[in-house]
């Protein structure tokens, strides 16, 4: 079992930053591929990025590439989501997951899920 809690969303102007955190209990966290997916309104859940156990290796949505960074830190049981250059678009409810089996941008090959976090961008 691994409890994960995101914490980190708010309200941001267009081209603002925020960093995500998602923090993990439980079992050994370190062992998981940890994605980060976002659910706007009305809309399909996305992946936007993920990261492998050790932070080597990482994959990012084209809509986000170039202006998000996921990064993690295995002593502190903890995976982050830098988002620069925020845009309108980005506003969402921004979810961690960790990685069971099957493909990697699937939402159902993740099994443990966190509350969520808000973000809106406003421009």
């Amino acid at each position: 079992q691994v409890e994960l809690v995101e914490s980190g969303g708010g309200l941001v102007q267009a081209g603002g930053s925020l960093r995500l955190s998602c923090a993990a209990s439980g079992r050994p966290f370190s062992s998981y591929f940890v994605a980060w997916f976002r659910q706007a309104p009305g809309k399909e859940r996305e992946i936007v990025a993920n990261i492998n156990w050790s932070g080597s290796s990482t994959y990012y949505a084209d809509s986000v590439k170039g202006r998000f960074t996921i990064s993690r830190d295995n002593a502190k049981n903890t995976v982050y989501l830098q988002m620069n250059s925020l845009k309108p678009e980005d506003t969402a409810v921004y979810y961690c997951a960790t990685h069971r089996s099957g493909p990697l941008g699937a939402s159902s090959s993740y099994d443990y899920w966190g509350q969520g976090t808000q973000v809106t961008v406003y421009s």
